[in-house]
């Protein structure tokens, strides 16, 4: 009779680690720590990338305001009131309205236009001077990210820019950074202690003692990188320096946001898993095994909600599903990457003279890492669709160029997983006299006929640890680029932030707005253009531009050019020939012919020497 499968294939691995082992070296013993000394580099590499990359745009996109950018009024509102993509959450100072002379105008408190939670409105002072009034904003968007920006009406007439800007807030890069770093970490660390808990339920490896150390070090770092971005959560929001994480304000005001009360539900979670563990080794109770099932996936279920009721998943369109969507998802990012990251540190400690590590196990982990891969794929289809919205966001927008690189470099870990599959298959794959005694010996009768020529030996053990150790370095990848795309605005929101949306004032559609940054590389050769589409439909449409400078200020130029292209139709690029007023750039009329999404290039001349274009998609409606 064979043997069951399970256990032919563990013979088989241990059979074919006795046949290979002859070929190493006799003087080397053990496995070489110099590859876990790479995994952990490269691990901590994409950290490096992600507290010097520049801060991505929230989610929420500002798609009208009232009064419209730009304009000019006869008499003087009574309200600025700002509508987005989504709702937004209001801070303490969230506008700074400057009148022509740089002054600050006192203005009432911020609130939400009645009934419009995506709104944000300030009252203004009954009476209001003559000129150009800039109004600076910061909100927070449903997925907690912060988004501020500018804009600037004027009252009978404009006037030049004053000769000291405003000083609008930017975000600060030491407190960005951080709060970037912890909320990779907080990835790395949630996806290996799942996965270690995953690969230890399913592949039962013979022992799990040397996987207690990393799993223990992953929840420690969870546990400080949820804390710390607790209390950079104030300072990240307010562009504030990381000094005043600790401030008792501070700290009261993230309690009473959404992402502050589920980053203390991660917390308390956690607490409670390590007193329940605690107690149990103390009085050495030990629980069914389905019962101990239960509850570490309640825990990780728990876990993973804690950041899809906070990110991008929370806020959009069905939200549900995609709340759902966004949970399995990470679900099933751990199970694969931290079970692989478990996998790794296991074939680590196994010494390749003499395996001890069933064939069985990294089988298992085949199996696991597969059936991840389908909800991995099923679920990132979805959201995928759900945060582009069309195909040309996939090209036009940062959300869907970033998209592509994380499709690269989950391409790269899907080859990666497929060589380790074909040595784990050949691992467990019996050999030589190990296939032949499988073979009954006949008692009496002609001998039977032989065997057909030995199969190649199984792989040695070093050449699975190179390619698992592929796949991890693809993961950490692979989480790095997670990370920038829940801080990234995504397409379907980027492509609505240049479509025209009903005034809650008079019920007609205003103008469109978009906003590009450039930057020449000039000292003082950056800032931002402000392009005012008009109506932003088929037909004659007026265009005007404003330029801000570095210090958020409206800004001067020689130059400035503005062309559109519809890259659907092989249309353009039309040039719109804006001409200096004085302070701002306009046409009167411009014709649009088709509807579609176009992209709108600036050319933004700062001196003799220096210039720059840049680009961004823009809507056109019939």
């Amino acid at each position: 009779m064979l043997r069951d499968a399970d256990n032919d294939g563990a013979h088989g691995g241990d059979r074919a680690g006795a046949r290979y082992g002859d070929r190493r070296p006799r003087g080397r013993r053990g496995p070489s720590r110099r590859p876990a000394g790479t995994f952990l580099l490269l691990l901590l590499l994409p950290v490096l990338l992600l507290g010097a990359a520049t801060p991505a745009s929230a989610h929420a996109v500002l798609r009208a305001t009232d009064p419209a950018d730009g304009t000019v009024l006869r008499t003087a509102p009574r309200h600025v009131t700002l509508t987005f993509t989504e709702s937004v959450g209001l801070l303490t100072d969230s506008f700074r309205v400057y009148d022509p002379g740089n002054r600050r105008v006192r203005t009432g408190p911020a609130g939400h236009a009645a009934g419009r939670s995506d709104t944000a409105r300030v009252t203004l002072p009954a009476r209001l001077a003559a000129g150009t009034y800039t109004v600076a904003w910061r909100v927070v968007s449903a997925d907690s990210h912060p988004v501020s920006g500018a804009l600037t009406f004027s009252v009978g007439k404009r006037t030049a820019a004053p000769a000291a800007p405003p000083q609008d807030r930017t975000e600060n890069g030491a407190t960005t950074a951080l709060h970037t770093i912890a909320r990779y970490l907080a990835y790395l660390s949630l996806a290996l202690l799942l996965g270690t808990a995953a690969f230890v339920a399913y592949c039962r490896p013979p022992t799990t003692a040397h996987l207690r150390t990393p799993a223990l070090a992953a929840a420690a770092t969870l546990a400080a990188s949820t804390l710390a971005v607790y209390l950079l959560r104030a300072p990240y929001e307010e562009a504030a320096s990381p000094t005043t994480a600790f401030s008792l304000t501070a700290l009261t005001h993230t309690a009473t946001t959404r992402p502050g009360r589920l980053l203390l539900l991660r917390l308390a979670l956690l607490l409670l898993a390590a007193a329940a563990v605690t107690l149990l080794r103390t009085r050495r109770v030990r629980l069914p095994r389905r019962a101990t099932l239960a509850a570490a996936t309640a825990l990780a279920v728990a876990l993973a909600l804690t950041w899809s009721a906070s990110d991008h998943a929370s806020a959009g369109i069905q939200v549900p599903a995609a709340i759902v969507s966004s949970t399995l998802h990470l679900l099933a990012m751990a199970a694969w990457l931290g079970g692989l990251a478990a996998l790794l540190w296991t074939l680590r400690r196994a010494p390749e003279p003499a395996p001890t590590l069933p064939a069985t196990v990294p089988a298992r982990f085949s199996r696991l890492a597969f059936a991840s891969v389908v909800v991995l794929v099923v679920t990132g289809v979805y959201q995928s669709w759900r945060g582009l919205g069309s195909w040309p966001a996939l090209t036009d927008t940062t959300y869907g160029r970033t998209l592509l690189a994380k499709l690269a470099a989950v391409t790269a870990l899907l080859l990666a997983a497929a060589c380790s599959r074909t040595w784990t298959a050949r691992l467990a794959r019996p050999t030589g006299a190990a296939a032949r005694a499988r073979v009954p010996e006949p008692a009496t009768g002609p001998p039977l006929p032989q065997l057909p020529p030995e199969p190649p030996p199984a792989p040695p053990l070093h050449l699975l640890r190179r390619s698992v150790l592929l796949e991890a370095v693809a993961a950490a990848l692979v989480l790095a680029l997670t990370t920038l795309l829940t801080s990234t605005v995504p397409g379907r929101a980027a492509t609505e932030s240049g479509r025209p949306a009903p005034s809650a004032a008079t019920g007609v559609q205003t103008a469109s707005v978009t906003t590009i940054p450039f930057d020449t590389g000039a000292p003082g050769g950056h800032g931002k253009v402000q392009i005012t589409l008009d109506p932003g439909r088929v037909g004659t449409n007026s265009l005007q531009a404003v330029i801000y400078g570095p210090d958020g200020g409206l800004s001067t130029v020689p130059e400035l050019r503005v062309t559109l292209t519809l890259p659907s139709r092989r249309l353009g690029p039309l040039d719109t020939r804006l001409t200096d007023r004085g302070g701002y750039w306009s046409t009167p009329a411009f014709t649009l012919p088709l509807p579609g999404t176009w992209t709108m290039k600036a050319t933004v001349r700062v001196s003799d020497l220096d210039q720059v274009t840049v680009s961004a998609p823009v809507r056109v409606t019939r």
